[in-house]
């Protein structure tokens, strides 16, 4: 099989990248409770935008300049926060308990 493989070659070698340090680092925090916790919270937070892009199309600013973007994306920040606001009041308030009495 190595004949075929590499038949000029004493061994075959694996090269081995000059960033495997850096993605060994990467595989230890990976696998932390801090990490899980990072990636949810981002993902909420990559949620939001990608509403922001889709549902309320802030897909293409229309105002010009640094500062009317930001005024556009906070006027739809605030939108998006009124909205589940409301949401939240017309549930309710939660409950106490399972079949405790309010």
């Amino acid at each position: 099989m190595k004949q075929r493989c590499c038949p000029n070659t004493p061994a075959r070698k694996i090269a081995r990248s000059i960033h495997e340090s850096a993605l060994d680092v990467a595989r230890k925090i990976r696998n932390t409770e801090q990490y899980e916790r990072s990636r949810n919270e981002r993902k909420k937070v990559e949620m939001l935008f990608a509403h922001l892009k889709r549902i309320l199309r802030i897909d293409r600013l229309r105002l010009r300049g640094l500062s009317g973007a930001s005024d556009e994306f906070t006027l739809a920040a605030a939108v998006q926060n009124l909205r589940r606001l409301a949401k939240r009041i017309a549930q309710g308030p939660p409950l106490q308990g399972i079949g405790a009495p309010a």
